[in-house]
């Protein structure tokens, strides 16, 4: 229900919820049990990312403005900044 109104963009083979809104990024997949998280989120002109509020770990792809993947952050737990300075957006995916 949380990403019902946001655009979807297709990105590395997956089609995502883009968070271009205040609040759907503060949010992102934080609070959402696990089921509920679909294939991910794409936060665009982000760099940095928190885990707080996260009920499951998070696999975390930074891009630069062409889409491609500047650095990979793997299971990363709840409670963590996380930060990219060349990335200019994330991709967050739960984890497997």
């Amino acid at each position: 229900m949380r990403f019902r109104r946001l655009e979807r963009a297709e990105l590395i083979g997956f089609k995502v919820p883009v968070a271009r809104t205040g609040l759907s990024r503060l949010l992102g997949l934080a609070f959402l049990p696990r089921a509920r998280a679909g294939a991910g989120l794409l936060m665009p002109g982000c760099g940095c990312v928190h885990t707080f509020g996260m009920r499951f770990d998070l696999d975390l792809l930074f891009l630069d403005r062409d889409g491609r993947v500047l650095e990979i952050r793997r299971s990363v737990p709840a409670r963590r900044m996380v930060r990219c300075p060349a990335a200019t957006s994330v991709l967050e995916l739960p984890s497997p």
